[in-house]
């Protein structure tokens, strides 16, 4: 489904898969729980292309439902695989890439459980991506360092439309936009800190790992902001 010019989100994948077409070829933002190659695969051909045009795919972080069809797409397509270092060295292992969190002791060997049902099969990232670097794609896509729901989240901001993919660091819940939170966050102060600075991107339009696509994105984002500040952890920034 077309979001804007050269940006699509592909249907029917649990975390949002976003496809964006450059006259180069095809960059994917992440890849969908372990079973999604096959629907992302297809979309690609029904939109027109081949699978070797995709020549990268980018992670916002390893989580199972993010990384879990990279091993399959990277060896259908050939496609570089470009991730932040410590997710990186999660996919590589197929590891969770942190320990869910909770003080209730008959949730612990539950959160345990899921932890070791959500590793992934294991991959190479073919290049580590940090904070500031412009990526030929979209005329220009900054990586920006998100870190709060995993160690080494990463967003995406295409300026040139003024398009954010969030990843899980602000998801998208009724057409309204939340911050990383709860047992799933590694940091919940740093993954504040990380809203507000996508905050000052100004976006126009949000696409994240969950949910719709908010496309009052700035307005959804400043309503977001006035939530953080009320809250003890964005005071204690």
């Amino acid at each position: 489904m077309k979001i804007a010019p050269n940006i699509h989100i592909i249907p029917g994948v649990t975390a949002n898969p976003y496809l964006l077409v450059d006259p180069d070829g095809l960059t994917l933002i992440d890849t969908g729980i372990p079973g999604s190659a096959n629907k992302i695969l297809r979309y690609i051909k029904q939109a027109g292309y081949s699978l070797r045009d995709l020549n990268r795919i980018l992670l916002t972080h390893a989580d199972y439902d993010h990384a879990g069809s990279l091993a399959a797409l990277k060896k259908a397509t050939g496609a570089r695989v470009y991730a932040s270092l410590y997710e990186a060295r999660a996919v590589a292992t197929g590891q969770f890439p942190r320990s869910l969190k909770t003080d209730n002791i008959f949730l612990k060997p539950i959160f345990a459980l899921a932890e070791r049902l959500g590793r992934i099969s294991p991959a190479h990232v073919d290049e580590h991506l940090y904070d500031g670097q412009v990526l030929p794609v979209l005329n220009g896509l900054h990586v920006v360092d998100t870190k709060g729901h995993t160690p080494g989240h990463l967003s995406f901001f295409a300026s040139s439309v003024g398009i954010l993919f969030s990843g899980d660091s602000i998801l998208s819940v009724n057409k309204q936009l939340v911050g990383s939170h709860g047992s799933v966050t590694w940091d919940q102060g740093k993954a504040d800190a990380a809203v507000l600075k996508q905050l000052a991107l100004r976006a126009r339009i949000v696409c994240s790992g969950h949910g719709e696509v908010v496309m009052d994105g700035l307005y959804r984002l400043l309503k977001l902001a006035e939530v953080l500040a009320v809250s003890p952890v964005y005071q204690r920034l």
